[in-house]
């Protein structure tokens, strides 16, 4: 398993390393990564029961990256508008059932999905589309991910403290901290390629490092719901890929709407 886990996690870091220099075929990975999430939360939500359109979901959230990558905005709101009729959509393919029970937690939880899983994760195009994306981009791969990498690491070989059993039985606080200490170094390693402070970096790091533990907890939650221990095994050793990108889902909208925030 461990064998497995860091062959896995050097071929992503390769894979990441090389597309994020071309937002083009960033943009793309993205896409697929968020394809294959959304499979992966779908087919958690059907062996728990609950009834939605899987494929048409898939499609709706496909739709969100896409649009970002041509850079389709007829309005400065259209992102809105999209979410309003992909409900109106969903509603409407409801007046097919023959049975009108769990309506609402079908329609709720396939909306839900494009949006957790889509629009958040579609939020590293926008990022990297910015002015100097690239470096920003690579910070927060950074700053997130090492994040994930320092709390496994120190959980597993410190680890005494859970943090929360209920949700994830195997997170500690000691591993929260190291998750924290890791995020910091990923800040520290961005300043080579950003112009912020030190004192800045830090200061983001901190809140990314916690935004980032929280996305990780939110995947747990749906997990233990579904009553699953991953989202997949597309990736040996590591799980699904919503397992790998949990972290980015809440960091990614968070760092870009502060990016655009402060250089307004």
């Amino acid at each position: 398993m461990l064998i497995s886990r860091i062959i896995s996690a050097a071929l992503l870091i390769a894979l990441i390393a090389t597309v994020i220099f071309f937002d083009w075929l960033c943009g793309l990975v993205v896409t697929v990564f968020i394809v294959i999430g959304l499979y992966e939360y779908f087919t958690m939500l059907e062996k728990k029961g609950i009834g939605i359109y899987k494929y048409f979901g898939i499609g709706l959230g496909a739709v969100i990256p896409l649009s970002i990558m041509f850079r389709f905005e007829p309005t400065k709101s259209w992102e809105l508008s999209f979410i309003v009729i992909a409900l109106l959509c969903i509603i409407l393919m409801q007046f097919k059932r023959q049975n009108s029970s769990g309506v609402i937690v079908d329609i709720s939880t396939t909306l839900f999905g494009v949006l957790y899983v889509s629009w958040f994760f579609s939020f590293l195009i926008k990022i990297r589309y910015m002015p100097e994306g690239l470096g920003l981009l690579a910070a927060l791969l950074l700053i997130t991910k090492l994040g994930d990498i320092g709390a496994y690491l120190v959980g597993t070989a410190f680890g005494k403290h859970l943090l929360l059993p209920k949700i994830s039985p195997k997170k500690t606080i000691e591993g929260s901290l190291g998750g924290l200490l890791f995020s910091l170094l990923g800040a520290l390693i961005s300043k080579q390629f950003l112009s912020f402070s030190y004192g800045h970096l830090c200061v983001i790091a901190l809140a990314l490092g916690v935004l980032g533990q929280l996305g990780d907890l939110s995947d747990s939650l749906l997990k233990r719901d579904c009553q699953m221990k991953d989202s997949g095994n597309i990736i040996p050793g590591m799980g699904g890929v919503l397992d790998e990108i949990d972290s980015l889902l809440f960091t990614a909208p968070v760092f870009y709407f502060y990016l655009s925030l402060i250089t307004k």
